[in-house]
């Protein structure tokens, strides 16, 4: 899917000369998105890799030099047709491992061509004011901050809270 998304987007080099051209945005937590990172440099601490929750295996590769960007999302049909390849293989991560290698890219992939925003809070190297939090007295970053009746919190204050302190 990496390779696929820099050869559409024309970035040949992404450690090297185009390193500063690419942002990545990510829909799941799985292993693809560490595959991502190693084929396009892209990695979250220098913010060029961005995660989005939504459950799947998609990606969506941002030139921002050219203003484009193609999302590319595994296509569910591609389990059954590498089944329908290999029927004799058990095991099904063999069949797909050794089918995906041989079928055509629009098997595999959904292609979409997209436009995206990247505003200048998300842009790799931003370095934004740091605000804290009225309530915990943490530092947020980035523009993060939830403002209540004119009280700055953060996420977690404001309700957001993916753990319960204890």
């Amino acid at each position: 899917m990496a390779m696929l998304g820099l050869e559409l987007l024309g970035l040949d080099d992404p450690y090297g000369r185009d390193r500063k051209r690419l942002v990545t945005y990510v829909e799941i937590d799985r292993c693809m998105t560490d595959a991502i990172g190693v084929v396009t440099g892209c990695r979250l601490g220098k913010r060029a890799l961005k995660f989005r929750d939504w459950g799947k295996v998609a990606a969506t590769f941002v030139d921002l030099e050219a203003g484009r960007a193609v999302r590319l999302c595994a296509r569910e049909s591609s389990k059954a047709l590498a089944k329908q390849m290999y029927p004799e293989i058990g095991d099904k991560n063999k069949q797909q491992m050794l089918a995906y290698r041989e079928m055509p890219t629009d098997d595999l992939f959904s292609i979409q061509w997209v436009k995206v925003e990247v505003g200048p809070e998300e842009m790799p190297g931003y370095k934004g004011e740091r605000i804290v939090c009225a309530q915990c007295g943490e530092g947020i970053n980035f523009q993060k901050e939830v403002r209540r009746e004119g009280v700055v919190l953060c996420r977690s204050c404001a309700g957001e809270r993916y753990y319960d302190p204890v």
